[in-house]
């Protein structure tokens, strides 16, 4: 059926510069190796804007896009000659449309459509902090917490934990915490590995700063620039908090925890593509065995092959997650906040673009894809609450969604000290926070996968996804009409069977089935 269209049509077997560009239809056109540059008075008040040009991989080709680049006005920041991504900051406003008249080149546009200066990460809500009442509450009831039988002893705030019970993360840990031969990266907007949850367990060795589109490895450059940058470093803990006696525990606390920042620095906090292509082919470069991705990339919620910029975006980051696949790096991404059905025959696109001026368009998500999720190869995460129903935030899709997480709801209420329904982990300068979206759901995906790994070690990026799928316990579409918040309106349709079906795809995760 036309609305089955998922990213597991797009064929993996053919080279990686040309997967997506080969499924999509991107062809390079023929034309002269060099444009014309825009003349001084076009440039003079013309803003710097950020491109991706894609080439086939050949160094002839490539040398000449170069030189095609300078003579368009184009100043190149990076090229990812294995790949054939080149990224390139230029005054000339026809920068682009010069450059897919270029021989050789496949794709090329804009990053962005703001000049060089709203965030596509995928938590819902604001952070609600612990108090310092709150964690010393929390820290005196530590000492007289009744430890679950086949678990390890507990954290001082993991009471508060549902979702590590949820999926059988405290159990796991005393069987196998996970292998610090082991590391996941958060691609995100930087990680505290100050706090002490997460020193124990940092590899500043695979961490970098990827936001201007070429890896920044002197040492800290990985760090928040501020405290309102938390979404990484909550995410780190998810996977990886040490079981050290202090605040929380990760899903898989022995693995290791690397941070590869993406996010611009200013309040908005983007993705953008070019920063996002650094980080995949980083990673993967310096071994990472799992990425974390709780973001989309900006400022298109979901881009479309028929738009050159949009188009240009899918086929560099595309190119870039799929080399890292080819090293033996396993994606994993969340699916979005918007409770979109991304098995629709259409969906209403209402805040694109989140960098200037948003306008309203019908898409299709069978080819407009949400990256990197949708990308082939990429393990595509939706969120769930306590009560194991999808959380009413979470995007879905039959045949689109891979796996399910805890993400929190806080229409799911659990029986914790606080009966707060949203997910406890690290913050930057030592503190804890809630969060809910399916930004939290991810990571416990990852840290499932992290444990998979320790316990398979040559396990490819394809047979680490079949395992987690196959371990997975599926609570089957729910028999009652879904109505998370009670308001008598059913705004989500579950399609599928108890093996497979949009809300949970193949099922909830589960890191003791992971570890036995």
């Amino acid at each position: 059926m036309a609305h089955l269209r998922s990213r597991r049509r797009l064929a993996l077997a053919v080279p990686v510069a040309l997967s997506l560009t080969a499924s999509l239809g991107f062809l390079p056109s023929a034309a002269s190796a060099a444009p014309r540059a825009a003349s001084a008075a076009e440039a003079k008040d013309a803003p710097t804007m950020s491109y991706v040009v894609n080439t086939t991989t050949d160094r002839q080709t490539v040398a000449g896009v170069q030189r095609a680049i300078a003579a368009a006005g184009g100043n190149i920041v990076m090229t990812y000659d294995k790949i054939g991504v080149i990224v390139v900051r230029s005054a000339n406003p026809d920068f682009g449309k010069q450059m897919r008249e270029v021989r050789g080149v496949q794709s090329a546009g804009a990053t962005r459509t703001a000049p060089l200066s709203a965030s596509g990460t995928t938590d819902e809500g604001a952070a609600q902090y612990l108090s310092k009442s709150e964690v010393a509450k929390l820290e005196k009831a530590a000492g007289t917490a009744q430890q679950q039988k086949g678990s390890v002893p507990l954290e001082p705030f993991e009471d508060e934990q549902w979702d590590l019970r949820a999926i059988g993360a405290d159990k796991a840990a005393a069987i196998n915490p996970g292998s610090p031969e082991v590391t996941v990266a958060v691609i995100d907007t930087g990680v505290d590995d100050t706090h002490e949850d997460l020193e124990q367990n940092f590899s500043p060795s695979q961490s970098a700063n990827c936001v201007s589109g070429k890896a920044d490895t002197t040492y800290g450059s990985w760090r928040p620039v501020d405290a309102d940058h938390y979404h990484g470093t909550h995410v780190a803990g998810e996977i990886a908090a040490a079981r050290n006696g202090i605040g929380v525990a990760g899903v898989a606390p022995g693995v290791r925890v690397a941070g590869i920042t993406v996010a611009q620095p200013d309040e908005d906090q983007l993705f953008y593509a070019e920063s996002v292509v650094c980080a995949f082919v980083f990673a993967a470069d310096h071994g990472v065995e799992i990425t974390n991705n709780s973001y989309y990339v900006d400022p298109w919620k979901y881009n479309c092959p028929d738009e050159a910029d949009q188009r240009a975006i899918l086929d560099a980051v595309n190119r870039a997650q799929l080399y890292a696949q080819g090293k033996g790096t396993l994606h994993v991404a969340s699916a979005g906040n918007s409770n979109h059905d991304l098995a629709a025959e259409a969906i209403e696109d209402t805040s694109s673009p989140n960098d200037s001026t948003e306008v309203t368009r019908t898409i299709d998500p069978g080819k407009c894809l949400d990256v990197p999720a949708q990308l082939p190869g990429v393990v595509t995460v939706s969120a769930t609450g306590v009560q194991n129903l999808k959380s009413y935030y979470s995007n879905y899709g039959d045949g689109v969604i891979d796996v399910a997480a805890p993400g929190g709801d806080r229409y799911q209420i659990p029986g914790t000290p606080s009966g707060n329904g949203r997910i406890l982990s690290t913050m930057p300068n030592g503190e804890y926070a809630y969060l809910q979206g399916t930004s939290m759901a991810a990571p416990h995906v990852a840290g499932v996968a992290a444990l998979l790994k320790s316990t398979h070690p040559k396990a490819t990026p394809a047979q680490l996804q079949a395992l987690l799928k196959a371990q997975a316990d599926n609570p089957g579409c729910p028999v009652e009409p879904y109505d998370p918040d009670g308001n008598g309106t059913v705004e989500s349709f579950c399609e599928g069977n108890k093996y497979r079906n949009g809300f949970y795809g193949f099922g909830v995760v589960n890191a003791l089935h992971a570890v036995k």
